[in-house]
């Protein structure tokens, strides 16, 4: 299968059998034992948090006050989180790696491996506008194997915009020069990987002036792809509930589609569904690459409205790739 296809698969490896019932759920609030693992910020109209446990990852997003948690966290491939890929495709079974997943790319998950969560080294609130973290993310295809790498992540409310969060991601490669991956060659980059609740599972591209396109995939993977006109996407429950990214450096067909039956609002439930913008990039053994995307709620004329507003303002943001 064309690597394109088979990267957006990897969440398959730890996906039980359990299929929800249709039908919507009381709103999922984290133990108490986890409330000490999550950082958040909440403005009165959004909580948004990141997972010390979970690589710092986002592993919560809800409307508030009162709302459930929109973000599916399963497993380590899930979250809302940076993902990497570069280099050569290796087999390396004899030092641990999945079977299901080998040869493999360098792959690093700010999540972590196919069984192990990565480790993190910064977890900060500045004040109530932002949340900071450094992660040393895993590699998938291990299952206990640090990357060479560091990914930071600034995470806040997009100003004027209660309802809107701002994600700023940065990646630092740091693998040795000529090393077994090999120099850098020009692959799909999730900017970044997103995990909702199943019951999220109305797709729609955005094309402005309140206007959408409805997208259509039945349960993968493979995902669906689909290329939004505005660089924005929603996905919608059945009570006309919305979640939306934005990533306006996204530059290729983004990957979408829905998993396992059911109409789950369980964050820690199989089924899920998925959204990924891509970029194509030459990640470089000893690279920076920098963008952002943004995260918002609201029903289907409040997402317009705001979506509109983002594009005027940051329609012409790019990515950033520093390669010596």
């Amino acid at each position: 299968m064309p690597l394109l296809r088979r990267v957006f698969i990897r969440d398959l490896a730890l996906i039980g059998a359990a299929t929800a019932a249709p039908g919507r759920a009381a709103p999922h609030r984290p133990a108490p034992e986890r409330q000490a693992e999550l950082l958040t910020l909440d403005n009165g109209t959004l909580n948004v948090g990141i997972d010390r446990a979970r690589g710092a990852a986002i592993t919560w997003l809800s409307a508030g006050p009162g709302g459930g948690n929109l973000v599916n966290h399963a497993d380590p491939g899930r979250l809302i989180q940076q993902s990497y890929y570069a280099g050569r495709r290796l087999d390396r079974r004899t030092e641990g790696q999945s079977s299901a997943w080998s040869p493999w790319s360098w792959n690093p998950i700010q999540g972590g491996g196919v069984s192990s969560w990565a480790r993190v080294t910064a977890f900060e609130r500045r004040g109530d506008r932002e949340l900071y973290a450094e992660t040393v993310p895993k590699l998938w295809d291990m299952a206990d194997e640090e990357a060479e790498a560091v990914m930071r992540q600034w995470t806040g409310f997009e100003p004027g915009m209660p309802d809107v969060v701002v994600v700023r991601c940065e990646f630092e490669s740091r693998r040795q020069p000529g090393d077994r991956w090999g120099p850098a060659s020009l692959m799909p980059q999730e900017i970044p990987a997103c995990y909702f609740v199943r019951a999220f599972d109305t797709f729609r591209s955005y094309l402005g002036a309140g206007t959408w396109r409805d997208e259509t995939q039945p349960p993968g993977p493979p995902w669906g792809q689909c290329r939004p006109p505005r660089h924005a996407m929603a996905c919608f429950a059945r009570d006309g509930r919305g979640v939306a990214v934005y990533s306006p450096a996204s530059t290729q067909p983004w990957n979408f589609g829905p998993h396992g039956g059911g109409a789950s609002e369980d964050p820690s439930a199989g089924p899920c569904v998925h959204v990924a913008p891509i970029d194509r990039v030459l990640l470089g053994p000893r690279s920076v690459y920098r963008f952002r995307y943004w995260l918002l709620l609201g029903r289907e004329p409040e997402i317009a409205a705001r979506l509109d507003a983002l594009h005027a303002k940051y329609a012409a943001e790019r990515a950033e790739l520093i390669s010596p």
